[in-house]
């Protein structure tokens, strides 16, 4: 039976039509959709999303649809492009938009939404690093949101117009307005155009306005209008809104969603240090997260607005200074105990433990970092205070809110910790029933009723400390409108707390490590376990949204360590030492079908080590027969590692106990070496989980396998080797990328930078562009292949740009370090046929410093070696002590202390005055200048500069095509 109620009610409803419009170029077998919040636009089923359909409008593909809606509709929305099975191929980026049609409008009629795509880059300056740190004083008070459509239409010849645009950057009392050749849009003058209201919490403004048909087409700009009289014009060509060019009638009310306020593109400037690095009065042997109160107000003073720091996890797994390696983390979660402040744990420090730190203070104080001894100090002066008011601090409503939110990684830290060193290893696999992880066992570990419970709690009470002082130092750094930029590694040390806790996230039987580069001919091993990316995707990816979330907490800017990982990982057996004999992890292998088909078939010659005894006699002379006797089995003149030395771990092993040294001609390092070469002189690796599988090895052309094979091999190898390393995985790697980083970047708020050095896939960039990912550009490692130094002036907007980092030599040791790069240098980048100085005096490291802080990228972030190049005082210590990293040895030791204190920057008018030159003039944003006083340095010459960056800087660089220029008679009418 018929409900005739409802019917009824069906037939007396007001229905409206919603038609969608957004320009966007597709490719063949590409199209759009809109998908939303409401069953009429999928509930965000893309399946069930509203498809759109082309149409050319000029020169510009125009994507529409339209959908009967009720009277009052209102719902969420975003297009997808989408393949012919509509399938996601991209989304747009930033929040969700919305609309909202009044119940005023009559039925039957068409409200029109025109939108422009958004792209990541636009959503970047509503991360916390602009929008709760540096655009933080321009947070607007709130006001009610404009009605729709609120104007009155009853005149047949107008149409209502609502006009909708982002402005990121507006302070308390500013306004914005639209300005058009329409008497409506008040013919271009500022006092007759349309104000806009600001629509709360979204940094969107909003106002309708009555404009007749006849007026068709109009031109446009938005505008801003500050308090002080300041107006600034949009830049680039006019918007336009032209008559409807699909129907016979102009709709009667049209939205115009415009995206964002087109200006010049925000620029900012940063330091990077680690924090092992600074020195301070106050500190004990090592830099301390309270030390980052001074190195925020070095930074403010100099005009920067950003500090990047190295890892800060807790490393401690060997127990001696190989844990001074800030990348292989015993925890992604616990921060390390050698940034604490003993001094600050308490105020009530007797004075027989002051006196203590006073000594350790005067006998750490050396030109670099003594790791073991600095640590193994401050846990035994903590260890005395703990116990002085352990009772006190571990009932404290402020120590149980930390203990409540961080318990679920801070209970398997303390654990961790415990049966460390009771068992005096990090190896978990060595710790009897305890090697594998339950919550069970845990919860019985850490029981109050254990006579170890003060050492569990001491983890805790240490932990709560360093999240107390990192805290302050952030909250700091917040206040004084400077971004703290953290660093998230790619690995974590297989004898770690999470591969205990969660072994089957982890590849235990590999190592993670990077092909050959600019850094390593050999390729580097950092071995870490690789990630189980099928298991991790189970849960959405849990364990990484935790780490971000934990990040979130003290920084709103990040650098991902080693981004390419996140496409595909270089895979190393857990037995090698070297980098070189790798693959890629995922990647598509070689079949044994496959190289069959191509006429390959001996694959136990190309798959192990071809040694011949020739090779032997030209690579240990007189020694090769005790090598050979020692290492080797003969057969028919060919020779095979023996099993106990056929791996890189068991060929350092065998050369430590062999007896027969002392009749060997050459050193044990070149015999090591040398085996190495024998033992990587293949040209096919055998897959060990699936024999039928090969990858070729990496520069398979530089081996004496491959030299001695028939040409005809040859030339299939070489084939196949470019497809594999260049061609073959492209999209799958780009699909990798597309499931992963987008989690990691939702998981939090912050600005995600991505270190895209070395080995760079094509599919690389446009990934990180689609995500809005900023990527890292160093001069003396250019990403284009045919330059040897890159030309900052040229580079991206999305990019951090820099002379050198903390895994490279200082810009004052490249320079010093080959005199015929030093001459190209000076001649093609410098425009100099003169011979260079031979040292990097304070004007070549200004030269350089001017070309970065100059360039499009969105940040230039120095080391503080390369400013303190600046000044002939700071460079008296040889260049070679000031590098943090050598990244061709895995034990190096990461001991750099900068050799003058913050304090003494500090009050250094003339270096700071260095900075801030270098800065001014360049079109960068800096701090402004009332809260960032430089005492006895005339400064009024820059008030002026201050001012035009707050108005100018902000946004990307607009979508349309542009020219920077404003007509005369757009600004005389404005004025």
């Amino acid at each position: 039976m018929v409900n005739l109620k409802l019917t009824s009610e069906k037939k007396s409803m007001k229905m409206l039509n919603l038609s969608f419009r957004i320009p966007y170029f597709t490719q063949w077998g590409q199209s759009l959709l809109v998908s939303g919040s409401e069953p009429l636009l999928g509930s965000w089923n893309v399946m069930q999303g509203l498809a759109l359909s082309p149409f050319f409008e000029g020169e510009q593909l125009i994507w529409s649809g339209k959908v009967s809606v009720p009277s009052g509709f209102k719902c969420e929305y975003s297009y997808y492009l989408v393949d012919d099975n509509r399938n996601v191929l991209r989304w747009e980026a930033g929040m969700k938009r919305k609309v909202l049609l009044p119940d005023t409008i009559q039925d039957g009629e068409v409200v029109e939404v025109h939108d422009l795509w958004q792209t990541a880059a636009e959503a970047l300056f509503f991360r916390s690093s602009f929008k709760n740190v540096i655009f933080q004083n321009w947070t607007l008070s709130s006001e009610a949101l404009p009605e729709a459509f609120h104007s009155n239409l009853d005149q047949d010849d107008s149409f209502i117009v609502q006009f909708k645009i982002s402005c990121p950057r507006l302070e308390n009392g500013d306004s914005v307005y639209v300005i058009g050749n329409s008497n409506s849009l008040g013919q271009w003058k500022l006092q007759d155009g349309v104000k806009l209201g600001y629509c709360a919490g979204e940094s969107l403004w909003q106002a309708d306005c009555l404009i007749k048909k006849s007026d068709l087409p109009i031109k446009y700009k938005y505008c801003q209008s500050g308090k002080t009289g300041h107006v600034s014009v949009e830049v680039g060509p006019h918007r336009e809104l032209l008559a409807n060019s699909t129907s016979n009638s102009q709709p009667r009310y049209i939205c115009l969603s415009d995206g964002i306020f087109r200006d010049m593109p925000w620029r900012g400037v940063g330091v990077a240090v680690p924090m092992f690095s600074v020195r301070s009065d106050d500190d004990l042997g090592v830099g301390e997260f309270l030390d980052l109160k001074l190195l925020v107000d070095l930074a403010v003073e100099s005009g920067f607005h950003l500090v990047q720091l190295l890892p800060l996890n807790d490393t401690s797994v060997h127990g001696m200074w190989w844990d001074s390696y800030p990348y292989s983390s015993l925890s992604v979660f616990a921060l390390h105990p050698l940034y604490l402040r003993v001094q600050a744990l308490s105020e009530n420090i007797p004075q027989a433990i002051k006196q203590e730190i006073l000594n350790a203070k005067e006998h750490l104080e050396g030109m670099a970092v003594d790791y073991e001894a600095t640590l193994a100090t401050k846990i035994s002066i903590a260890k005395k205070i703990f116990f002085l008011e352990k009772d006190m601090i571990l009932t404290s409503s402020s120590f149980q809110k930390f203990f409540s939110e961080n318990e679920e990684w801070l209970k398997p830290y303390a654990a961790f910790c415990f049966l460390r060193d009771f068992f005096e290893t990090s190896d978990h696999s060595q710790w009897g029933r305890f090697s594998q992880f339950s919550k069970e066992k845990l919860e019985k570990l850490v029981s109050k009723d254990k006579v170890h419970y003060d050492n569990i709690c001491f983890h805790y009470y240490i932990q709560f400390h360093l999240h107390q002082q990192l805290s302050e130092a952030a909250a700091y750094a917040r206040k004084k409108r400077v971004v703290l930029k953290g660093d998230l590694p790619i690995g974590v040390d297989r004898n770690s707390v999470d591969t205990w806790v969660n072994p089957s996230l982890f590849r235990m039987n590999t190592a993670t490590g990077a092909p050959p580069d600019y850094f390593d001919k050999n390729g580097q091993n950092w071995g870490f376990p690789t990630y189980n990316w099928e298991e991790m995707s189970k849960d959405n990816y849990a364990w990484w949204r935790a780490r971000l979330t934990q990040m979130a907490k003290y920084f709103t800017a990040y650098r991902i360590d080693h981004i390419l990982g996140f496409f595909r990982i270089w895979e190393l057996p857990e037995h090698a030492i070297t980098g070189l004999v790798g693959k890629f992890r995922p990647s598509i292998p070689l079949s044994q079908e496959e190289l069959e088909k191509e006429g390959i078939w001996d694959f136990n010659r190309l798959s192990q080590p071809y040694i011949r005894k020739q090779m032997l006699q030209d690579k240990f002379g007189a020694s090769w027969t005790v090598l050979a006797s020692n290492f080797f089995n003969e057969n028919e003149n060919c020779y095979e590692f023996k099993d106990d030395c056929n791996t890189e771990k068991k060929i350092v092993s065998k050369l430590k106990v062999c007896t027969e040294n002392s009749l060997w001609l050459e050193s044990e390092d070149k015999i090591r070496r040398d085996l190495f070469d024998l033992l990587q002189n293949i040209v096919l690796i055998r897959d060990p989980e699936d024999p039928r599988k090969f990858y070729p090895r990496f520069n398979l052309e530089d081996t004496l396998s491959f030299k001695d094979l028939d040409e005809h091999s040859k030339n299939v190898m070489k084939r196949l080797y470019y497809d594999y390393y260049f061609y073959r995985q492209e999209s799958m790697w780009s699909q990798n990328a597309l499931k992963t980083l987008p989690v990691l970047l939702n998981s939090s708020d912050m600005l995600a930078c991505g270190e895209d050095l070395g080995l760079i896939p094509s599919c690389v960039h446009p990934v990180m562009q689609e995500l809005g990912l900023i990527g890292l550009r160093i001069q003396r490692m250019p990403s284009e292949p045919d330059l040897e130094f890159g030309i900052p002036s040229q580079y991206s907007y999305m990019t951090v740009c820099a002379p050198s980092c903390h895994d490279c030599s200082t810009m004052r040791a490249w320079w010093e370090e080959d005199e015929e790069r030093r001459c190209r240098f000076y001649k093609t980048m410098m425009g100099s046929n003169d011979a260079p100085p031979s040292r990097c005096v304070p004007d070549i490291a200004n030269f350089i410093l001017r070309q970065h802080v100059e360039a499009p990228s969105m940040w230039a972030i120095f080391p503080l070696q390369d400013l303190l190049a600046l000044k002939e005082e700071y460079t008296t210590r040889p260049a070679v002590e000031e590098t943090i990293n050598d990244p061709t040895n895995p034990k190096h030791y990461w001991r750099y202390r900068v050799h003058v204190t913050l304090e003494t920057l500090l009050g250094d008018k003339e270096f700071k005055l260095k900075i801030r030159n270098l800065v001014k003039g360049s079109g960068r944003s800096y701090p402004p200048i009332e809260e960032a006083v430089v005492e006895g340095i005339d400064i009024k010459e820059s008030v002026n500069t201050e001012k035009m960056h707050i108005a100018n800087g902000q946004g990307p660089t607009p979508r349309v095509s542009q020219s920077n220029a404003v007509s005369r008679r757009e600004v005389d009418a404005v004025v």
